[in-house]
């Protein structure tokens, strides 16, 4: 039988190797319950309609809204996605949603459609640039054209720092984080 500090010691270390143990075995399924993918079936639906990756689709969601379907931004954006109304019926003219109406960005499906359509023609039309495509969604299509075209920012990771709004530059970055956090937390086979 083990007594005195010998015998306290030997019990902290096993309790240390048992608590070290279920963390690392059960970090993912933790780390799980602070990046959850909500509304998983419409994310996959729509990721998949419009080639997009499920994770940055998340990822935009967590940062926007923090899958809460009635957000609204002070400045009138909606929903998961965080879609300005006037977005919301441009990209709905332009998927043929013809019975849009601003209420329906509330409506998770309704919004990560739109969204997700809405990443889509960000990224063609930035040539595929991630950074570029993530600071349009959310500084403005116009503006990031301009800081491209005039050299403000060259469209990199490198030199995000160039990006002249700080909600966007943070936007940009917080994305990329939780982007990364999604890849290692859920794979291809968890959609």
């Amino acid at each position: 039988m083990l007594t005195g500090s010998r015998g306290r010691r030997l019990i902290a270390l096993l309790f240390f190797l048992l608590a070290t143990y279920l963390i690392v075995a059960l970090a993912p399924t933790v780390s799980r319950l602070f990046y959850p993918i909500h509304y998983r079936d419409i994310i996959v639906e729509h990721s998949r309609q419009y080639n997009l990756e499920p994770q940055l689709v998340a990822a935009v969601i967590r940062v926007e809204s923090s899958f809460n379907r009635d957000a609204e931004s002070p400045k009138g954006a909606r929903g998961l996605m965080q879609i300005m109304p006037d977005t919301g019926s441009w990209a709905a003219e332009k998927v043929g949603m013809s019975d849009f109406d601003s209420e329906k960005l509330f409506d998770p499906r309704v919004n990560i459609s739109l969204g997700t359509w809405y990443l889509h023609d960000l990224h063609q039309n930035f040539n595929e640039n991630p950074y570029a495509t993530l600071a349009a969604y959310n500084g403005g299509r116009g503006h990031v054209k301009r800081w491209l075209d005039e050299g403000i920012w060259d469209g990199s990771r490198e030199n995000l720092a160039d990006i002249p709004f700080r909600e966007t530059r943070n936007f940009v970055e917080k994305v990329e984080k939780a982007y990364r956090r999604y890849h290692q937390l859920y794979n291809e086979d968890d959609f």
